[in-house]
């Protein structure tokens, strides 16, 4: 059966549903073991009063009298109907029957004969009423029947269920009232709920369920995981909200970025073809710019694919790792840095003294002996290109000539190279933000990485953390800016993925 209708009034008719269900059970329960309990106190006072009539003979009961039935009935509780026979041993009446009180028809007592060996039965008289009957042999020959009628425990028993309909009546009804007024104070924390919610779903993200009820109850429990799953909520909102914070900068960065190759390369076409006339040094010159630019364009669009490819691993393997030695990095980062400026001095070292943690920190000063040994298992181009991308940023933002230290070695299990440079350094705070695509600031690291397009760095992480390293940052206490790659180390007798 459903109900319907809130679930104040559900509750409370499931309540007093389950409640009268109850109590009809245990009244038939009460009333059934009651009227055994009084049937037979019926058969001992028949028994006993039907051994007393076996001795005593048929005159001497003065049936005629209502005074003496009376006085018989007066010891007698629970009959008010009574009848004796006195049968021969031919079964015919010895005496005349006798019914004492209202003289309700008992049943025939010439058909009890067979019923001598049973202490107290049961029989049903011509007016369907019940009674109670007794079989006692006389000692000079015959019987003498007595039998009872179940009237007055039937009435007992009618009074009292009548007494407990109304009782219980009441009582359900006391209870319906007292429920009606005191399910709301239980049903509070759910109105808590409620309200929550909907404060939550008109775009407040801080509400939360205040918690009611003692400690480990279902209530408290209840409310814990609510809070935790809004919590939760409240998380992913906001990384949604910054993810797409971040993706519309992104656009517009591209955007930016894209613009002024294209503006450069609009420019000088538009400019040529109003001219007249170009001399071939002036057409040169056009087309110089407009390759230039066309090159910068290429390489954006190659940076953007490159970190699309990373970002979305379905688009296909990105690397092809082999055994290598960080130490030809190391070489091929000097070579880079002499062929950009000749004059700057680049001295190759151990790695430094320091440690770092995280993407974007770390500690490092000075260097410590010669190169180590520091094999990987690696992508060679994939890892160029991350120096070439280091280096561009050490000569972008560094004076020309300032000295450059390149380290590379073992650190524990980790194989490290470290690019050390003497240029101003980073500012507080700006270690990770650095490491983001298109970051722009007053001093920007990542202005150069990757002609100059602002995703250098972006690619470096993202190529590092493609071989299961990171890339470490920090500006030590002298000046300058330390980056350190660190990745796996393998053996050499590790096989080749």
């Amino acid at each position: 059966m459903r109900f319907r209708g809130s679930l104040r009034v559900r509750l409370l008719a499931v309540s007093l549903g389950l409640l009268m269900v109850g109590i009809l059970v245990s009244d038939v329960l009460v009333l059934r073991e009651l009227r055994m309990h009084l049937v037979d106190r019926v058969d001992r006072q028949v028994t006993a009063f039907g051994q007393l009539m076996a001795r005593l003979s048929p005159g001497l009961l003065a049936t005629s009298t209502p005074a003496g039935g009376e006085q018989v009935l007066a010891g007698l509780d629970l009959i008010n109907d009574l009848t004796v026979t006195y049968l021969d041993d031919s079964g015919r009446i010895a005496g005349s029957a006798t019914a004492i009180g209202s003289a309700v028809t008992p049943p025939a007592a010439a058909t009890l004969r067979d019923k001598t060996a049973v202490p107290a039965f049961g029989a049903g008289g011509p007016d369907g009423s019940g009674w109670r009957m007794v079989v006692v042999p006389r000692p000079g020959g015959g019987i003498v029947v007595v039998g009872s009628s179940l009237e007055a425990v039937d009435d007992i028993l009618v009074r009292l269920l009548v007494f407990c309909l109304i009782a219980e009546a009441a009582l359900v009804l006391v209870l319906g009232v007292a429920g009606w007024f005191g399910v709301p104070a239980a049903l509070r924390p759910l109105r808590a709920i409620e309200r929550t919610a909907t404060a939550i779903a008109a775009g407040d993200l801080r509400q939360r369920v205040p918690v009611k009820g003692p400690p480990g109850s279902e209530v408290a429990r209840l409310t814990g995981v609510l809070n935790d799953m809004l919590e939760r909520n409240e998380r992913a909102f906001a990384a949604r909200a910054a993810s797409e914070a971040r993706m519309r900068r992104f656009v517009a960065d591209v955007g930016h970025e894209l613009r002024t190759p294209l503006f450069g390369i609009a420019g000088s076409a538009e400019l040529h073809l109003m001219r007249e006339s170009s001399s071939p040094g002036e057409i040169d010159r056009t087309m110089r710019r407009i390759d230039t630019e066309a090159r910068r364009l290429t390489g954006l669009v190659e940076d953007l694919l490159l970190l699309a490819r990373l970002d979305e691993s379905a688009a296909g393997p990105v690397l092809e790792p082999a055994p290598m030695d960080l130490r030809t990095l190391a070489a091929y980062a000097r070579d880079q840095l002499a062929a950009l400026d000749p004059a700057r001095p680049v001295i190759l070292t151990g790695t430094g003294t320091g440690t770092g943690t995280g993407t974007g920190t770390g500690t490092g000063t000075g260097g410590a002996g010669p190169p180590g040994a520091a094999p990987v298992l690696g992508d060679e181009a994939r890892l160029r290109q991350v120096v070439v991308n280091l280096v561009g940023n050490v000569h972008a933002h560094t004076p020309a000539g300032s000295p450059v230290r390149i380290g590379v070695g073992l650190v524990g299990e980790q194989a490290v190279l470290e690019v050390a440079d003497s240029g101003p350094g980073i500012p507080a705070g700006e270690e990770e933000r650095i490491f983001e695509r298109f970051h722009r600031g007053e001093t920007s690291r990542d202005r150069s990485g990757g002609g100059g397009s602002g995703l250098g760095l972006a690619i470096v992480r993202s190529l590092v953390g493609t071989h299961g390293g990171s890339v470490q940052v920090c500006s030590p206490p002298g000046g300058g800016a330390v980056f350190r790659v660190v990745l796996p180390a393998v053996t050499e007798t590790r096989p080749v993925a």
